[in-house]
């Protein structure tokens, strides 16, 4: 069962569609008590860094979030989901986020390129990683205007080229894996990612 945390934001529907067609069973999950009996947990997202950390918090969910990675939960964060991983975001006001990785995420910058970033792109392999086992040249869909800086460089998966931006597009830290983009919305290269995601074991590492 993968747990997916609804926090009253973002299109839900999608991800369920995509986890369906890979034969998985979902439960939305709005309360901690839901988190636990989960395999796994998906923290999905749109919208403003901010308004996801007080709806967590409102919904007790940022320390089910915790226990579920103490417990070796794997736990993957996507686009505004992905964000709130890092420790703190300047979106509309400077916020703490969850801290699981080391970083901010900050405002995209740029004279070359129209902001936000929306569209497919490349997505070129920064390391060898199970996030990307069998696939080539993946092709990926992006939409946001926001990215994280100042992360841990043994985080970094891979990277996509937006004008004269690198998008730091996909992390993972042991069972925490983090997508910039919408995997759900990446076709079979999407799918892909999240079979990955689905069949990752890592039962050695321990969150600290």
């Amino acid at each position: 069962m993968i747990g997916i945390i609804d926090y009253g934001a973002g299109n839900l529907k999608s991800l369920q569609n995509a986890l369906a067609y890979l034969h998985q069973d979902t439960l939305l999950c709005e309360h901690p008590k839901q988190c636990f009996g989960v395999d796994r947990l998906i923290l999905p997202g749109v919208g403003a860094f901010p308004d996801c950390m007080k709806q967590l918090h409102k919904q007790n969910l940022v320390e089910a979030i915790h226990n579920a990675v103490e417990r070796n939960i794997p736990l993957l964060g996507i686009c505004l989901g992905m964000q709130v991983l890092f420790e703190s975001g300047t979106e509309v006001e400077p916020c703490q986020g969850l801290g699981l990785l080391k970083g901010s995420v900050v405002h995209m910058d740029s004279a070359e390129v129209k902001i936000p970033h929306i569209g497919w792109n490349d997505l070129m392999e920064n390391k060898c990683d199970q996030m990307l086992n069998g696939l080539h040249h993946p092709y990926v869909y992006y939409v946001h205007s926001y990215y994280a800086q100042g992360y841990d460089e043994n985080d970094l998966v891979a990277t996509s080229t937006y004008g004269n931006l690198v998008i730091p597009g996909a992390f993972r830290k042991g069972h925490i894996w983090a997508c910039q983009f919408h995997p759900e919305k990446s076709g079979h290269d999407g799918l892909r990612i999240l079979q990955n995601f689905i069949d990752f074991e890592n039962k050695e590492y321990k969150y600290e």
